[in-house]
């Protein structure tokens, strides 16, 4: 699904692993919009991201989130 922003990009859904999470990702835990500041790579294909907020979470090789990405056009 992908929305327009006046800013001219497009705010599109996507699945993430901890393979294709992005800096900028959005992604709702517990009710809370929590945007990506950092990542870190772990052993075993993990990556723990540090949101803007300073909280921590984990992503494990098999962890699936759902995330809102802005998406430029060129």
């Amino acid at each position: 699904m992908s929305r327009w922003t006046p800013s001219g990009a497009l705010a599109a859904t996507v699945e993430i692993t901890a393979t294709s999470v992005q800096r900028g990702d959005l992604i709702q835990i517990g009710g809370q919009p929590c945007r990506v500041a950092d990542l870190l790579q772990l052993a075993g294909a993990a990556k723990r991201l540090r949101f803007e907020s300073g909280e921590l979470l984990t992503m494990h090789s098999r962890t699936r989130l759902i995330a809102l990405r802005m998406l430029r056009r060129r």
